[in-house]
This record gives structure tokens, C-alpha cells and sequence, in this order.
């Protein structure tokens, strides 16, 4: 009953609108470095860019852009998406419904559809964020983030927005819930590029490169506030 009360109209329309003014709380009263200094400014030559994240670290992705930037998002078409899209909306983003995955599934997901808005908004000028890895497979990126860079010929950024104190939830993401009133670091990685003539070695080149680039800002992004990355390997954390 829950499950179906929470995924009508009314509902979603008020825990959207809650969600959008937690994180408007959070960034406010939260202190943040940046690194590289002052990146939301000097990244405004490179717009339109593609902007990489893990899943269940993309709360406060927002926060990391340049004020007045354009940007569309990709969320899934599931119930949660629908809350995540309208507290978007409310936060100035505009979301794209629609994800990838296994290859039988991408149709029913919305994934083709997702990739033609997607090349759209950037070819119109508006920079997209979505999360490299596919669902259920955390931090191991996907191909479509890559396809879309081989698509529509701009680069991709990874980039990572780290707090504490915060919340570490149990789930196969290993999402964090920032808290207000803390500290916290945005770090934005190197651009990654792929070539529109590029072949599957290529490709399978770039995937890596996004997943090593995502690996080390939130590394890095963790190091800055003095805290351990929650989805991070207990080996690489070590090291």
C-alpha cells in the first residue's frame, strides 16, 4: 500500500519538492573546496560537456556547475526517478527519462530514446550529467556514456561532490545522504575525448579512462574532507 501511495501524483509532487529544498539546505550550509580552484568558471569555455558520476554520489551534482549553465540530466523511468526528476526541475535542471543497460532491456528503459534527447541538448548548447555505471553494476562504467561522446563529439569530465557528515546507505550503489552543516569538495577530473571515427578497441579504451577518471576525483574528493569513499574498494581505499 505504501509502495503504491508513494508512487502518486500527489506524493511524488511533495517529496519532490522536499528533496529539492534538503539539498538547497545542504549546499548552502555546507563549506566546499573545488579542485582544480574556481572550476565552475573556468570550465565555461568547454560547455556543452558530458558530466560523469558514480550512482548514489550524483545528490548534490548540481552544486557543481556554473551558475546559469544549461543542463539536462538523465533519470530513470522507475518511481524514485519520478521523485529525482521533479526535485531536478525545481533545482533548474532538466531531466531526460530514460537508461541503459543489458542490451534487451535498453528499449524498455528508454535508452534509445533517452540518447537521441540527449545529443539533442547538446547539439542545442546544454551540458548533460548522468551516471557512467549501469544499474546494479556500481562503479563499473557502461558503454553508452562513451557512445554518447563518440556521438556528439563533446567531451566527457568526470566529476565527483563529496561531504561529511552524511549518511551511508546499505544499498548496491553504497549512496550517500549529505548532511547539513559540514564540509565538503567538489573535484572535477580531466576531459576525456573520443574520436567520432573511433573503433571497439577505442571505445573499450575510453570506457576505461572514465572509470579510472571517476575513481580518482571521488578519491581525491574524499582525501579533501578526511573520510573514506563508502564505494570504494577496501584495497584501492588502502592504497
Amino acid at each position: 500500500m505504501l509502495k503504491t501511495l508513494g508512487r502518486t501524483d500527489p506524493v511524488q509532487g511533495v517529496l519532490g519538492f522536499l528533496a529539492a529544498h534538503y539539498l538547497r539546505l545542504v549546499r548552502a550550509t555546507t563549506h566546499f573546496v573545488e579542485e582544480p580552484a574556481g572550476f565552475r568558471q573556468s570550465i565555461g569555455p568547454e560547455l556543452p560537456v558530458i558530466a560523469a558520476m558514480w550512482h548514489g554520489q550524483h545528490f548534490l551534482m548540481h552544486a557543481a556547475w556554473p551558475e546559469g549553465a544549461s543542463i539536462h540530466a538523465l533519470v530513470s523511468r522507475h518511481g524514485d526517478g519520478e521523485i529525482n526528476a521533479r526535485a531536478l526541475r525545481r533545482l533548474g535542471v532538466t531531466p531526460i527519462r530514460g537508461s541503459g543497460g543489458a542490451p534487451g532491456k535498453t528499449r524498455r528503459r528508454g535508452g534509445a530514446r533517452a540518447m537521441r534527447e540527449m545529443l539533442r541538448a547538446l547539439e542545442s548548447g546544454s551540458s548533460v550529467v548522468l551516471t557512467a555505471d549501469i544499474p546494479k553494476c556500481a562503479r563499473i562504467a557502461g558503454k553508452g556514456i562513451v557512445a554518447l561522446a563518440q556521438l556528439s563529439g563533446r567531451p566527457i569530465f568526470p566529476i565527483a561532490v563529496a561531504t561529511r557528515p552524511r549518511i551511508d546507505l546499505p544499498s548496491w550503489d553504497h549512496a550517500s545522504l549529505s548532511l547539513p552543516g559540514g564540509r565538503g569538495a567538489m573535484v572535477l577530473g580531466s576531459p576525456i575525448h573520443v574520436p567520432r571515427a573511433a573503433d571497439d578497441a577505442l571505445l573499450e579504451q575510453a570506457r576505461i579512462a572514465v572509470e579510472t577518471g571517476l575513481n580518482a576525483v571521488h578519491s581525491r574528493a574524499y582525501r579533501l574532507i578526511d573520510s573514506m569513499d563508502p564505494g570504494a574498494p577496501p584495497a584501492r581505499e588502502r592504497a
